[in-house]
């Protein structure tokens, strides 16, 4: 493998979808504060599922990998997932008018059910290395937009309600979580990466990375014209 991280080879290979992705108008929206609260809420609602299946997509991490110090570096992902950010967003949710027991009954959307039973369905049909890959999109993705809104001159700062979401996603302790997933997926290569494995898992990159931008769209269908 050369000297770049394998997620930087991955982003690097899909620079076009990348950037679709993490500059998308949602995304845009939080960054100049203007996205509709109707469009916000909804992701909030959708992404509450979502966080339900990613832990199982960490759950099954476990169980694919092979070792104790994979297990045990995907098991915390997996605890901070069920245990730290599932609170987190619950509380985060009333913020914005929403209750738990609304978010228990929402009814997942299509662009949902595709990409966590695509994530899910990339681990059970590959190996531990295949399902890190279909995960890193989210899991490294949300921590790379977060620090560049933080960081960015253009980023409205004075009445921006999205301000603790931005805050939230380029804290120390969520760049220390996106490193640790880095590195553990570094780790995973050096048992398991192969050059000619990098077209296929660049495939699942792509196609997990065309995925979260659906998800963002998501929130952008409901308002008018949009769909």
């Amino acid at each position: 493998m050369t000297n770049l991280m394998l997620f930087d080879r991955l982003r690097a290979d899909n620079m076009d979808a990348w950037n679709a992705y993490a500059h998308h108008d949602f995304v845009k929206g939080l960054q100049s504060g203007e996205l509709p609260k109707s469009a916000f809420q909804h992701y909030l609602k959708q992404d509450y599922i979502f966080l339900i299946h990613f832990a199982r997509a960490y759950a099954l991490t476990v169980y694919k990998s092979d070792n104790l110090t994979d297990m045990r570096s995907a098991t915390e992902v997996l605890n901070a997932i069920l245990n730290v950010e599932m609170g987190l967003h619950i509380g985060y949710c009333a913020e914005w008018g929403i209750d738990e027991k609304a978010l228990e009954s929402v009814e997942e959307e299509p662009q949902n059910m595709a990409y966590t039973r695509y994530v899910l369905e990339r681990g059970m049909a590959g190996d531990v290395l295949d399902l890190l890959v279909a995960l890193c999109p989210c899991a490294i993705g949300y921590g790379e937009i977060g620090v560049r809104l933080a960081e960015s001159n253009e980023t409205v700062r004075d009445g921006n309600p999205y301000l603790p979401w931005i805050e939230m996603y380029s804290s120390q302790e969520h760049r220390d979580t996106v490193e640790g997933i880095k590195a553990h997926l570094d780790n995973l290569a050096r048992s398991r990466y192969t050059e000619e494995r990098f077209p296929e898992l660049s495939k699942t990159f792509l196609s997990a990375t065309k995925l979260e931008a659906e998800f963002w769209q998501m929130g952008l269908n409901i308002l008018p014209g949009k769909s």
